[in-house]
């Protein structure tokens, strides 16, 4: 045999090992289904002592039982955006995120991703400068959740809060960068910004409420349940207030899957789609004690 067939079938064996995202045939064959989920993300999905917890952790259980498969685990750190983490985890992976089993290959993707929203305006975003669909890659799918924004307060230090304006006078705690940031360092013309403090996430912001450093904080719905359902003491209760002036406050959260196996993402829909209509999803989210909200393809049907 020459050096160059050699050479050949070794870039074969090479380019063989770059394990990419799997049709579904591939998957029921192999026996396991490998769902990404973003790391140190409560109540969605964590570790407590070295052991996966979370709605989408359960949620990937209960899809992989649907098809009699193993779940497999695909940890997600957090990108710049929503299309990076979409790219280095579904459709073509990141030249740095190196196959343990395979060194010269990439890491293996996850067959479906999950908390991905789900928003026909994302999904055909086009890039201004080429026009191109910048997620054509991947199939955006079953939604599961409808996602919002709320306020906690110790009610100790505040007697209610009615208006996003008392935080002219009371310092509340957010995530850094986050909209909860941006809406209020520039919302009310300012006048809330002094009063803004940061933290690294919405655990670290309410840790400090509990230490008194700040007598509030605005974080996703889910997160703030679950940091009250934890706390368990009705001194920090939740408030009622709207959000004027904030543009979207609430989004249908999904899954996705490469755009070449959809027949892959409309399987799981069909599983994810039953849980949703006989109410065990919503079982699944009082678990951790979240507030369940129907995605609005179903409020619609209501």
């Amino acid at each position: 045999m020459s050096k160059l067939c050699v050479l050949a079938i070794s870039i074969c064996l090479v380019l063989s090992g770059q394990v990419q995202a799997r049709a579904y045939d591939d998957v029921i064959a192999s026996r396991y289904l490998t769902v990404g989920v973003y790391h140190d993300f409560p109540p969605y999905s964590y570790l407590v002592d070295g052991q996966p917890k979370g709605v989408d952790i359960e949620l990937g259980k209960a899809i992989a039982a649907a098809f009699d498969l193993e779940l497999k685990l695909h940890w997600i750190t957090p990108d710049e955006n929503l299309e990076d983490d979409l790219r280095n985890n579904v459709w073509k992976g990141h030249y740095l995120d190196k196959n343990t089993e395979n060194p010269l290959a990439m890491k293996k993707l996850a067959d479906v991703m999950m908390r991905v929203p789900y928003d026909r305006e994302f999904a055909y975003r086009q890039d201004p400068q080429t026009g191109e669909v910048v997620n054509e890659q991947v199939v955006m799918f079953g939604p599961y959740q409808r996602e919002s924004w709320r306020v906690s307060f110790d009610a100790e230090k505040i007697e209610a809060v009615k208006t996003m304006a008392v935080f002219q006078y009371y310092p509340i705690g957010v995530e850094i960068d986050s909209l909860p940031d941006f809406y209020l360092t520039s919302g009310f013309r300012g006048r809330m910004r002094k009063n803004v403090h940061h933290y690294g996430n919405a655990r670290k912001a309410f840790s400090a409420m509990q230490e008194g450093k700040v007598d509030a904080v605005m974080a996703m719905r889910s997160e703030i349940d679950h940091l009250l359902f934890e706390a368990n003491n009705p001194r920090y209760q939740v408030a009622e207030n709207g959000f004027p002036s904030m543009g979207k406050q609430k989004w249908d959260v999904g899954m996705a899957v490469k755009s070449t196996y959809r027949q892959l993402g409309y399987a799981i829909e069909e599983v994810v789609d039953g849980m949703v209509r006989s109410g065990e999803m919503e079982t699944l989210f009082s678990k951790y004690g979240l507030t369940y909200e129907l995605p609005g393809l179903y409020q619609e049907i209501q």
